[in-house]
């Protein structure tokens, strides 16, 4: 199983605690740093712009900036995107940037890359007036990883898109993992997304509740026969939202840490909430149902208490 973990950045408004934007940096550096110690397999940040569930004006540390300067103060972990919005950058530039953070972290590197859907920064940010449509937005996905993966591996890339397109494009210094960083595509669009998924992907990412889970993965199998690839070949992941206490009168009395504001109960059924037990037993549940990686955002930063348990209580159980 590969262990992940959010770095705090501010997208779900988890460090509006702290004042001094000096402050909240540090607060995500400190983060970092301990879950490296704590012997997490890679740390992961979401490339966004605005708050959710509304902008607020509270911070928000950009993801290939955050990357690049923790990938300095950390040596072993693997540093990743959940996941890159395809519609922000070219790909032409994500290859330049992929491809440098990868040689500056010393070959770390875990490329996650998804179709976007957060229309307000969309706008906000001068893109377009609107998000394309979704499957035009599914073709600038396979569009993207396929540019990236040929000026990872081309001296001069050359390729003709729908919606992008580079000539004789030079992408160096190349990526220094072999035979290059891991692909993960986000996403759980059964016609379009995981279609791509079948196709280009190392690692996929979508959630839901077991039963939800266990569809997608078959979704994804036949997606795979279709284009005659191995099913077992790409790591199915799952991002859910976590919070452990050491007691169950402390998980209930924490409540809903939903930002959408769904009930308890729902968000216990569909995350990772409960004792260090609950959680490994749940763990094992998606585990029997395929899932090969968890990459969970912890729902009571700034505070480590969840961070802790699950490095100390849960982590040596599946190691």
């Amino acid at each position: 199983m590969i262990f992940g973990v959010f770095v705090p950045q501010g997208w779900k408004m988890e460090l509006q605690g702290i004042e001094d934007p000096l402050g909240k940096w540090d607060k995500a550096v400190e983060i970092a740093v301990l879950a490296e110690e704590l012997g997490f397999d890679s740390l992961w940040v979401y490339d966004h712009f605005h708050n959710v569930p509304v902008p607020a004006h509270e911070a928000v540390f950009e993801c290939w900036t955050t990357m690049a300067a923790i990938s300095q103060r950390t040596t072993t972990i693997r540093l990743g995107q959940m996941v890159g919005c395809a519609v922000y950058r070219s790909p032409a530039l994500l290859a330049k940037i992929t491809s440098s953070l990868d040689v500056m972290s010393g070959g770390r590197l875990d490329w996650g890359i998804g179709a976007g859907w957060y229309e307000h920064e969309y706008r906000a940010y001068g893109y377009d007036e609107h998000l394309p449509a979704n499957k035009d937005r599914i073709r600038m996905l396979r569009e993207t990883v396929e540019i990236v993966k040929l000026m990872w591996s081309e001296p001069d890339a050359t390729y003709e898109g729908r919606f992008f397109s580079v000539a004789g494009a030079q992408c160096d210094p190349k990526p220094v993992q072999s035979p290059r960083p891991p692909i993960w595509i986000g996403g759980g669009g059964e016609q379009l997304t995981l279609r791509v998924v079948a196709r280009h992907a190392d690692r996929s990412n979508f959630g839901g509740k077991p039963d939800e889970f266990a569809h997608k993965c078959d979704v994804l199998r036949g997606h795979c026969a279709a284009v005659g690839r191995d099913y077992d070949e790409i790591v199915k992941t799952w991002s859910p939202e976590i919070f452990i206490r050491e007691t169950e009168q402390e998980v209930v009395a924490g409540g809903t840490r939903s930002f959408w504001g769904e009930p308890f109960d729902s968000w216990r059924a569909g995350n990772l909430v409960g004792t260090p037990e609950q959680v490994c037993e749940r763990i094992r549940e998606y585990q029997a149902l395929g899932c090969g990686g968890i990459v969970p955002w912890c729902s009571d930063y700034p505070d480590t208490e969840t961070l802790r348990l699950f490095g100390e209580r849960v982590l040596p159980e599946f190691r």
